[in-house]
């Protein structure tokens, strides 16, 4: 037992013998009872108290507790004190739980109790781990007549009492890499940063010192004497850190002012930040609502962890689970006890489905496609997804405008000025180079949404798989008239021509005759092949997107459904808003067979020389059930896009290499931006190759830019001339 607890068990005791004992009421005597001692007085007393403040403390109810202590504990210790003793020793054990056992309790003196007891500690770190043998007082304080604990630091272990410090020294584990499928570095952790380390009774300047750390660390004076308070003031304490460039700049002053050390740090690094940020993400600390989380994982308040993208999502792998040891600190820093001690879990990498040079190809051929052309100047951004059809896994999935991740990471190894500057253009940007516009990003469908069409007529039955339509230059129903994008019409079709030449006229009648069927008939098809709804993918946010329906109208908007509505969404329009990767999902759907997978971001997940923890199995969400004849025409539609006269993208395709040896198969989209009615329509074009026996789905959209035929179906004939023949021009 500690020196100041026998000496507050003196004081207590001698104060009871110089106080009068109360005036009691004369009370029969128990029939069994040797004297007359009060009821308070028993050891049955003594034990409850002993009991409660435990059962309390199991509870962790700190009042509870403390108005259990004496009023001379009360007096000296208050409760906002006594709650913050035993919470930090909370936190700093990652205490989840604990349990007691009472073992025996020994009269030491007549107005003192001990109860001896055991304690089990769970922590999130360290496990499970007890502390036996441990003694806690009772006294008898006839301030209120009763037994009360005679409370120390002591009492959360015994050292404590003394003056000792409760430490819990963590060892983090390194976080781990990002790669490409094929081994490509996409993060690591070779970025460099430094630790300033102070000892506060060192300080030979201590206003200097705080004006230089407070420029070094980017803190005010108050924030920087905050982090020295917090450790002992002969400890060398971690007071914060700084980027290599700050260091050559300030670590003089720092040594001069502060008698500061210094010790390099590995930090996060983007080889190249601009590559995939949307995929990827970046690091940081976490956000205030987020550190509790943090904590609860075992990683101190100020752990840099994932804050977006894979970083975020796969953070708990990428990371590990810290281990360390609690041990018992004298006011020297001498280790007086070792209370528990447990091994990191390690940390893992992960390798994408992302193939880093036909990312990086697809960036440059969007970012060489505006620099080229003159509707860039009106259009913000564009995206484009390659999709494995058979597996769901990503290829290639590019947002553009891009920014360079290593600009937002806690620590940039560029310098802070200069990381400053860009976040603060990325921040300022109209054209929103954060949003994900491939996932996150909703734009109407167009042309494109007339293989939804398609597939819903025939599959349905409403219209025969040989269905012939005069295809006019105009459309007209109840004196509702619509036009078609070709002057004059098309002529005379049979299917798959209208989805081949993109008849507005027979797609507008499909409409109008689904509807006539069931209003809600076309918009369960589309919600059938994928739209409307999350792909799945959980790697990154994604927005569902929106197919409308006459329940959607009537909730929003207050307003009956119509055949207006159906038509315009038969041309991609009106209640229909799509993410790209909505539409690749729909054309690998074609290629496929009418398979819906989920589509994964994930390859593989393990530590070099191991086996992997995580292997990527295609998931199939949904057989949507589509009658082989009906994804047979539909694909024969699709591939005269790009081989017939007639067909949209023809002109682009018709002189492409690919066509002798692998073949294309496309539909465009030229979609009205009726939040802007001035502005360019958005351009699509979503294609599966090779023609026979097909391996990816891609799919091209540019925001503002013109004709799908005219903008993206040419940056798709490129992609795919790189992807399968090598072409880089």
């Amino acid at each position: 037992m500690s020196v100041q607890r026998w000496m507050l068990i003196g004081c207590l005791l001698l104060l009871i013998g110089c106080t009068p004992p109360p005036q009691q009421e004369t009370l029969p005597l128990p029939t069994l009872a040797a004297s007359g001692t009060p009821p308070n007085y028993s050891w049955e007393a003594a034990q409850r108290v002993a009991s409660d403040f435990l059962s309390a403390w199991r509870n962790f109810d700190y009042a509870a507790m403390h108005r259990l202590t004496t009023v001379a504990t009360q007096d000296a210790t208050p409760l906002t004190d006594f709650t913050a003793t035993y919470e930090n020793a909370r936190a700093e054990m990652t205490l989840l739980a604990l349990n007691y056992r009472e073992n025996t309790l020994l009269s030491q003196q007549t107005n003192v109790y001990i109860l001896n007891y055991d304690v089990t500690f769970t922590t999130n770190i360290l496990g499970e781990f007890s502390d036996l043998n441990r003694n806690l007082t009772l006294v008898m304080d006839t301030q209120v007549g009763d037994w009360r604990i005679a409370w120390s630091p002591g009492d959360i272990f015994a050292e404590m009492g003394d003056g000792a410090a409760l430490r819990l020294e963590r060892n983090i584990p390194n976080r781990l890499n990002i790669y490409d499928r094929s081994g490509t570095v996409l993060a690591d952790q070779n970025g460099r940063v430094v630790v300033v380390q102070v000892v506060r009774q060192d300080i030979p300047n201590l206003e200097a010192c705080l004006s230089s750390l407070a420029t070094a660390l980017n803190l005010t004076p108050e924030e920087v004497q905050t982090r020295l308070n917090n450790a002992g003031v002969d400890w060398l304490a971690d007071v914060g850190i700084i980027e290599a460039q700050t260091y050559v700049t300030m670590h003089e002053g720092l040594e001069r002012d502060c008698d500061a050390q210094f010790v390099p740090r590995a930090v996060r690094r983007y080889p190249n930040g601009t590559l995939a940020p949307h995929i990827v993400g970046y690091v940081g600390y976490p956000d205030e609502a987020g550190v509790a989380a943090v904590q609860e994982a075992g990683f101190p308040r100020d752990a840099i962890l994932g804050r977006s993208g894979i970083e975020a999502s796969w953070d708990e792998t990428l990371r590990g689970r810290p281990g360390g040891r609690l041990v018992l600190l004298s006011r020297n820093g001498e280790r007086l006890r070792a209370l528990a001690n447990a091994a990191p879990h390690p940390s893992q990498s992960v390798w994408l489905t992302i193939d880093a040079d036909l990312q990086a190809f697809v960036l440059r051929a969007l970012s060489e496609a505006y620099a080229a052309n003159a509707w860039c100047a009106r259009s913000p951004g564009s995206a484009a997804v390659i999709i494995d059809v058979n597996t769901g896994a990503i290829l290639a999935l590019v947002s553009y405008p891009t920014f360079d991740a290593n600009a937002f990471t806690s620590f940039p190894e560029m310098g802070r000025a200069a990381a400053q500057t860009i976040v603060q253009q990325v921040q300022e940007d109209s054209r929103l180079p954060q949003l994900n516009r491939a996932t996150q990003g909703i734009y109407p469908a167009g042309s494109v949404f007339k293989i939804v069409d398609t597939i819903a007529v025939t599959d349905s039955g409403i219209y025969p798989l040989d269905q012939t339509f005069n295809c006019g230059g105009a459309w007209e129903r109840d004196g509702i008239v619509r036009y078609d994008w070709l002057e004059g019409g098309h002529g005379p079709l049979r299917l798959p021509g209208p989805l081949t030449q993109s008849c507005n006229p027979f797609y507008y009648e499909v409409g109008y005759q689904m509807n006539l069927a069931d209003p809600y008939l076309l918009p369960e098809y589309a919600r059938r092949l994928g739209l409307g709804a999350p792909t799945g993918l959980t790697d990154i946010p994604e927005s569902p997107g929106l197919i409308g329906d006459p329940d959607w109208l009537l909730n929003t908007r207050g307003e009956e459904w119509n055949f207006t509505e159906a038509i315009s969404m038969a041309i991609g329009q009106g209640a229909v808003e799509v993410t790209p990767l909505q539409i690749a999902r729909l054309a690998a759907l074609v290629a496929n067979g009418g398979l819906l997978y989920r589509p994964q971001l994930v390859h593989q997940a393990g530590i070099f020389g191991e086996a992997p923890s995580y292997t990527m199995q295609p998931e199939l969400m949904s057989d949507t059930g589509i009658a082989p004849e009906v994804i047979e025409l539909t694909r024969e539609g699709m591939c005269a896009v790009t081989t017939t006269v007639s067909g949209t993208a023809y002109f682009v395709f018709r002189d492409s290499p690919l066509q002798d040896s692998i073949g294309v198969c496309g539909k465009t989209g030229t979609a009205q931006d009726l939040t802007n009615p001035n502005s360019n329509p958005f351009a699509w074009f979503a294609a599966y190759a090779p023609r026979e026996n097909p391996e990816i789905a891609i799919v091209v959209m540019v925001q503002n830019a013109g004709e799908g035929s005219e903008v993206a179906a040419p940056i798709v004939r490129r992609i795919l001339e790189y992807y399968y023949l090598g072409m880089s021009g």
